[in-house]
């Protein structure tokens, strides 16, 4: 039995030093932290004295090192997702910073400012939903994982064992990674989505769970985190693992989705749908079989559902990818090119059955992980489906739902839950818990790459696509385009604060906040916006001499449309973008 954590937390604040101590039964440890020097001790809980101003916390989420000084971040708010396996399963849902300093006078206006902005970037992350833990249970394995480990794993604290793709504080908890005297205080904090259902088929009850990890390594946002990295990290990495438990027997099906696994980008410039440019230079197949060695070696057979237009500015991705598969010529990577959209065009969303049928048998093949009440293992997952579309969002949530069911349909089957012949779409109750979990994950996974909920959730919620569901993908999608253009530069910059790609220096000479911003990106708008409005005033007055307010009509015309292409066309200096870490630039 692993190190639990500690679950009770009180935190007791002096001038010196923070004090969090363990309030669990039988505990008498208390982590200090002296405000001073830094140092992380721990000590008892007569130490603590009596003029400390307290408060209750439910975790540690880490420290992190800002123009001002260390900050120490604590849970304050959580809710109760569920429970399996006897493991109560929280979501946190609001923090506190807490400076380490008692003061700002140290600080130039310049730093004050800078410091001030660092602080906005860590409460954007925290502010975006999805960051869940558990005190007593691995989160970031799957069962399979969990059930071929050794004892030495078993006893290893939660931090230690975690998979730290998976454990989005890993940077903020790396000072109490270092003392494992201290690590029940420390807490693996997982990032995406899990939900935990109770249901009941033909009176048989069983939970029904379903989680999404995103992983931490080569995080960011939509346009600025694309294909992979030197070490063969893809952009958008997400394991979802769908869990049964019924009448103790625990069956697991997982799926992975991530971007193409090549060196591409694609960076906003103001258009609806930028160009992907593909890397010339780089060593594709390099960073290609990183990725697929680490896949194979963590999941077993990798099956490839490529779901990107075959034509168009998809065409090329599609291309490449089936070309370094072919190139790569493993026996464990099977390569199926689907082009969803035009598959599925007019509405026809009952052609995914093609696909569907297609991969059936390798499906089977794959099975799905499953141990029975006496803990043997009675089957294991031997591989993965590996699906992706250009953002690993919409299409791919689609996909990996009907996977998912069909999986469970066997599952539940061989379980003895569904009798022979009965079909998992026929029981109306369960089906809603699961369409509705699934779109609900759809969601969180898309809110946390590309600022917005997902599209094409109305299938996925109701099994059939509807009027409105394309009005609000409509909504959703102009929603992207603001926030991809005007926003998530500084998402970004968030995201590689709070996960360590950036360190502050507070001694740097030139603030990387500070670069001033091209002329272009002050006056072409408002030349754009005042001759537009001339334009319109000049109707809206419009005298006796029509020839003459024509003239005027037109030359505003003019103008506001000419500098409207002028900004198009020099779209790059217009958009929001990274200023922390320097993204690769692909030519």
């Amino acid at each position: 039995m692993a190190a639990t954590a500690y679950e009770h937390l009180k935190l007791h604040i002096t001038p010196e030093k923070f004090y969090v101590e363990a309030c669990d039964d039988g505990a008498d440890d208390v982590l200090t932290i002296d405000r001073v020097s830094t140092e992380v001790t721990l000590s008892v809980k007569k130490d603590v004295p009596p003029s400390a101003v307290t408060r209750p916390i439910f975790g540690i989420l880490g420290t992190i090192h800002l123009v001002a000084g260390n900050y120490l971040i604590v849970i304050t708010k959580k809710t109760k997702i569920g429970e399996f396996f006897n493991h109560v399963i929280w979501k946190a849902t609001d923090f506190d910073i807490l400076s380490y300093k008692k003061t700002m006078l140290h600080l130039t206006d310049i730093q004050l400012q800078d410091n001030k902005t660092f602080l906005a970037m860590i409460n954007h992350v925290l502010n975006v939903d999805g960051f869940y833990f558990s005190t007593s249970y691995d989160l970031t394995h799957t069962l399979q994982r969990l059930s071929n480990t050794s004892p030495e794993f078993q006893e290893m604290s939660l931090l230690e064992r975690a998979d730290q793709r998976f454990v989005w504080n890993g940077h903020l908890l790396r000072e109490l990674s270092a003392q494992p005297e201290v690590h029940r205080f420390a807490l693996p904090v997982l990032h995406g989505f899990i939900t935990v259902h109770s249901c009941s088929i033909n009176g048989k009850y069983f939970d029904w769970i379903l989680i999404s990890r995103r992983s931490c390594f080569r995080a960011g946002v939509r346009y600025y985190v694309r294909g992979i990295d030197s070490e063969g990290h893809a952009a958008n990495f997400v394991e979802t693992e769908q869990i049964v438990h019924y009448n103790g027997n625990r069956a697991s099906f997982v799926q992975t989705r991530g971007s193409i696994p090549v060196f591409w980008s694609q960076r906003p410039n103001l258009k609806y749908k930028p160009q992907p440019q593909i890397n010339k230079v780089a060593n594709h197949l390099d960073g290609f079989q990183r990725h697929f060695d680490s896949q194979v070696i963590i999941y077993g057979k990798q099956v490839i559902l490529n779901l990107v237009n075959q034509k168009g500015s998809e065409k090329p991705l599609e291309q490449t990818f089936a070309t370094m598969v072919s190139s790569l010529g493993s026996g464990m990577i099977r390569y199926i090119a689907f082009d969803f959209h035009k598959e599925c065009k007019n509405m026809r969303w009952d052609r995914l059955s093609i696909l569907l049928d297609k991969v059936a048998e390798v499906q089977d093949e794959l099975s799905y992980f499953l141990v029975d009440s006496a803990g043997k293992v009675v089957t294991n997952q031997e591989g993965v489906f590996r699906s992706n579309c250009m953002d690993c969002l919409d299409r791919t949530n689609v996909i990996q739902s009907l996977l998912a069911r069909r999986s469970l349909q066997a599952q539940l089957q061989r379980l003895g839950v569904l009798h022979v012949g009965q079909k998992l779409e026929e029981q109306d109750e369960f089906e809603k818990i699961y369409k509705n979990a699934w779109a609900d994950n759809a969601n969180a996974c898309a809110k946390q790459y590309a600022g917005t909920g997902a599209l094409k959730t109305d299938f996925t919620r109701t099994g059939k696509r509807t009027q409105l569901g394309l009005l609000m993908d409509g909504w959703n999608s102009l929603v992207r385009y603001y926030k991809n253009n005007f926003s998530d530069g500084f998402r970004q910059d968030s995201i590689d604060l709070f996960l360590g790609n950036y360190s502050v220096d507070e001694l740097e000479s030139h603030s990387p906040l500070s670069v001033p911003k091209d002329w272009k990106f002050l006056a072409l708008p408002i030349i754009m916006v005042v001759a537009f409005s001339m334009c319109i005033i000049c109707l809206l007055m419009a005298g006796d001499t029509w020839t003459e307010t024509l003239a005027y009509v037109l030359f505003w015309a003019v103008a506001s449309i000419g500098t409207f292409f002028i900004i198009l066309y020099n779209g790059k200096d217009f958009v929001d973008a990274p200023r922390l870490v320097q993204k690769e630039k692909i030519d």
